[in-house]
């Protein structure tokens, strides 16, 4: 299975360089280490775009909070109301609880889980109280971190409610949207296809291949450093017209970041507005958020919709907590519910499991979200090197973290992080101990 590198796909010359040694959470703290410290900073201290060192471990353990000082963004705003309030009653049993990592016989703590998958944030709702956050390295309660793919879930809930409001239709085909795309792999694909990557593409995001269609992608995005001589796309929709079909839509789940970039365009194209300013008018203006979000933009100033959106943990806790709540929060329905019931309803098992994630075993993927179809119908936005908003409704639980893991496909460490947040909802579910 290949691993989703979205924002920081290495450059061929970066591919081929020796694996380095990897260290512990404890020993890459981004603090201890120094990185950016000091004015200036000591040369081998300092964290760049434009020679690779931004996505480089342990580096990436600073950039991943920074991304505002490393790439152009635009601002996701969070409009002039109240900040909408998260309760505290934080309980000191949860860092105890433990739990079996699947396929071994050894077991962890929830502590000790954070500090295996590099975790620098995590906050836990219960009933829409906080009963447990921490923060660690770089990343404080004010700190925008990048999301990664947790991205695509925000474009597939504002393409669900444009469903619901009729303005889109998602047995429609993608060339009846963007006439553009008529002629590539994308044109004769449906909106839905599209939402639940079950698209033939022409297109790899094996990212150890150098010459893998996401380095493309990456080039033109403007997420890795363009090696000399580069003459390809510049912008991400130039570099979507060079994406052609493979075999037949609709047959099995194949996991690609482009989808999203193409709901990107259609989403903006839709609203008659850059996909940042819908998210703030549809979404982010009325959930009661404490920051302002903001996007990664391209060359022409085109959000990353795959994979460029950055926010506070809180923030994204609110957006989850509301996802948990039928699309109701801060006194106010800010997503129909049919729209949050489209997207929990999931999609095929059958086409899921042929793309033979084997950890996670009668999933499904709709509307850019992975749904477990487990007894607590829990379901997931997921970035790589770790980043969640992990959904519970049985046990009424919301679980964000942000991390910085040396690896990036979640596969590597979900053995850790699914039995994790499945032992911190049951211990939630426990009656109350009382004095």
């Amino acid at each position: 299975m290949s691993a989703s590198v979205l924002m920081t796909t290495p450059s061929a010359a970066q591919i081929q360089q020796p694996t380095p040694v990897i260290q512990s959470s404890a020993e890459t703290d981004p603090v201890a280490m120094g990185w950016m410290r000091g004015a200036p900073p000591p040369p081998d201290k300092v964290v760049k775009f434009e020679d690779g060192s931004f996505s480089r471990f342990p580096q990436s353990r600073w950039s991943f909070a920074h991304y505002r000082e490393l790439f152009p963004t635009a601002r996701v705003s969070r409009g002039t109301g109240t900040v909408a309030p998260l309760p505290y009653a934080l309980r000191m049993d949860l860092d105890n609880v433990t739990f079996r990592v699947s396929g071994l016989s050894s077991t962890m703590t929830w502590r000790q889980a954070f500090d295996a998958v590099y975790g620098d944030a995590v906050i836990v709702l219960h009933h829409g109280c906080t009963v447990y956050e921490r923060y660690h390295g770089a990343t404080n309660a004010d700190t925008p971190h990048i999301m990664f793919s947790v991205s695509k879930s925000f474009s597939g809930t504002l393409a669900e409610m444009l469903i619901a409001n009729g303005q889109l239709d998602e047995n429609a085909q993608i060339m009846r949207y963007i006439p553009e795309l008529a002629s590539t792999g994308f044109g004769d694909a449906t909106l839905r296809q599209m939402l639940d990557m079950t698209t033939a593409l022409d297109y790899s995001e094996d990212y150890s291949d150098p010459k893998a269609q996401v380095v493309a992608y990456a080039y033109a995005a403007g997420a890795a450093p363009r090696p000399p001589g580069y003459a390809g796309p510049r912008n991400v929709f130039e570099f979507l017209k060079t994406v052609a079909k493979s075999g037949e839509h609709g047959s099995k789940f194949a996991y690609r970041t482009v989808n999203t970039e193409v709901l990107g365009t259609l989403l903006s194209r839709i609203a008659d507005k850059q996909l940042p300013d819908l998210l703030s008018q549809a979404i982010w203006s009325k959930l009661g958020a404490e920051h302002d979000a903001d996007f990664v933009v391209d060359s022409n100033g085109a959000a990353v919709a795959g994979g460029g959106l950055n926010m506070t943990l809180r923030d994204a806790a609110r957006f989850g907590e509301m996802m948990r709540l039928n699309g109701r929060f801060n006194g106010q329905q800010i997503i129909p519910a049919q729209a949050i019931a489209s997207i929990r309803r999931g999609a095929s098992q059958e086409d899921f499991a042929k793309a033979g994630y084997t950890a996670l075993p009668n999933w499904s993927y709709r509307s850019q979200w992975w749904l477990s179809h487990n007894a607590h119908g829990a379901f997931t936005a997921r970035g790589i090197y770790g980043q969640a908003i992990y959904i519970d409704p049985k046990a009424e639980m919301v679980i964000v973290r942000f991390a910085s893991n040396p690896k990036a496909a979640n596969a590597n460490f979900d053995s850790i992080s699914l039995p994790a947040y499945q032992a911190i909802a049951e211990q939630l579910m426990k009656p109350a101990v009382r004095d």
